[in-house]
């Protein structure tokens, strides 16, 4: 079995560890305190069940961000505890729920990060929508392809990586500036 915890090569310092070491993580989307405000958000609007408050989430982020069962349920739960929410008729086969006095308060109290949160979600629909032009999506793919490509190959000259980052930092500076 290799050992992955060997120091960085002397060629390449700026490149510790190898495969092993790293871990690919998607970037934490929101926290729960925040999930539980966009949930408020939506129940003060109408009445519904776990899966209608994904939906409503998923769909203001046009599907680039849909949360979990696994973070909804626990928060309809708290919030209920919380006495922000109470079930809209405890016989029915699913669970729906409204907001209580509570719950209003406290949504009106985070009005402002309410906006925000909403903010960024609907700019993630933007950024889908702006993504998908096909000239955009041809660029990406070019850009990847070449990248990918040129890391692939075995003996990369610290000269030709510095080379490879400062083309990716003008890149982004232009498009940052665009």
């Amino acid at each position: 079995m290799k050992d992955h915890s060997a120091a960085p090569s002397d060629d390449h310092p700026a490149r510790a560890g190898g495969c092993g070491s790293r871990r690919k993580r998607r970037e934490k989307m929101l926290e729960a305190s925040d999930i539980r405000l966009l949930m408020l958000h939506f129940l003060a609007q109408n009445a519904a069940h776990g899966y209608e408050l994904i939906k409503s989430v998923e769909e203001l982020s046009k599907g680039e961000y849909s949360p979990s069962p696994g973070i909804i349920y626990p928060n309809l739960t708290l919030l209920e505890e919380m006495e922000a929410i109470q079930v809209v008729d405890a016989q029915a086969t699913r669970k729906a729920y409204r907001l209580t006095a509570a719950g209003e308060a406290l949504l009106a109290s985070s009005g402002d990060r309410v906006a925000s949160l909403i903010a960024r979600l609907s700019s993630l629909a933007i950024l889908v929508n702006n993504r998908s032009i096909p000239a955009v999506e041809q660029a990406i793919h070019t850009l990847k392809m070449a990248l990918n490509t040129r890391l692939a190959q075995q003996d990369i000259s610290e000269a030709a990586l510095q080379t490879l980052i400062a083309a990716l930092h003008d890149a982004a500076e232009k498009i940052t500036h665009s």
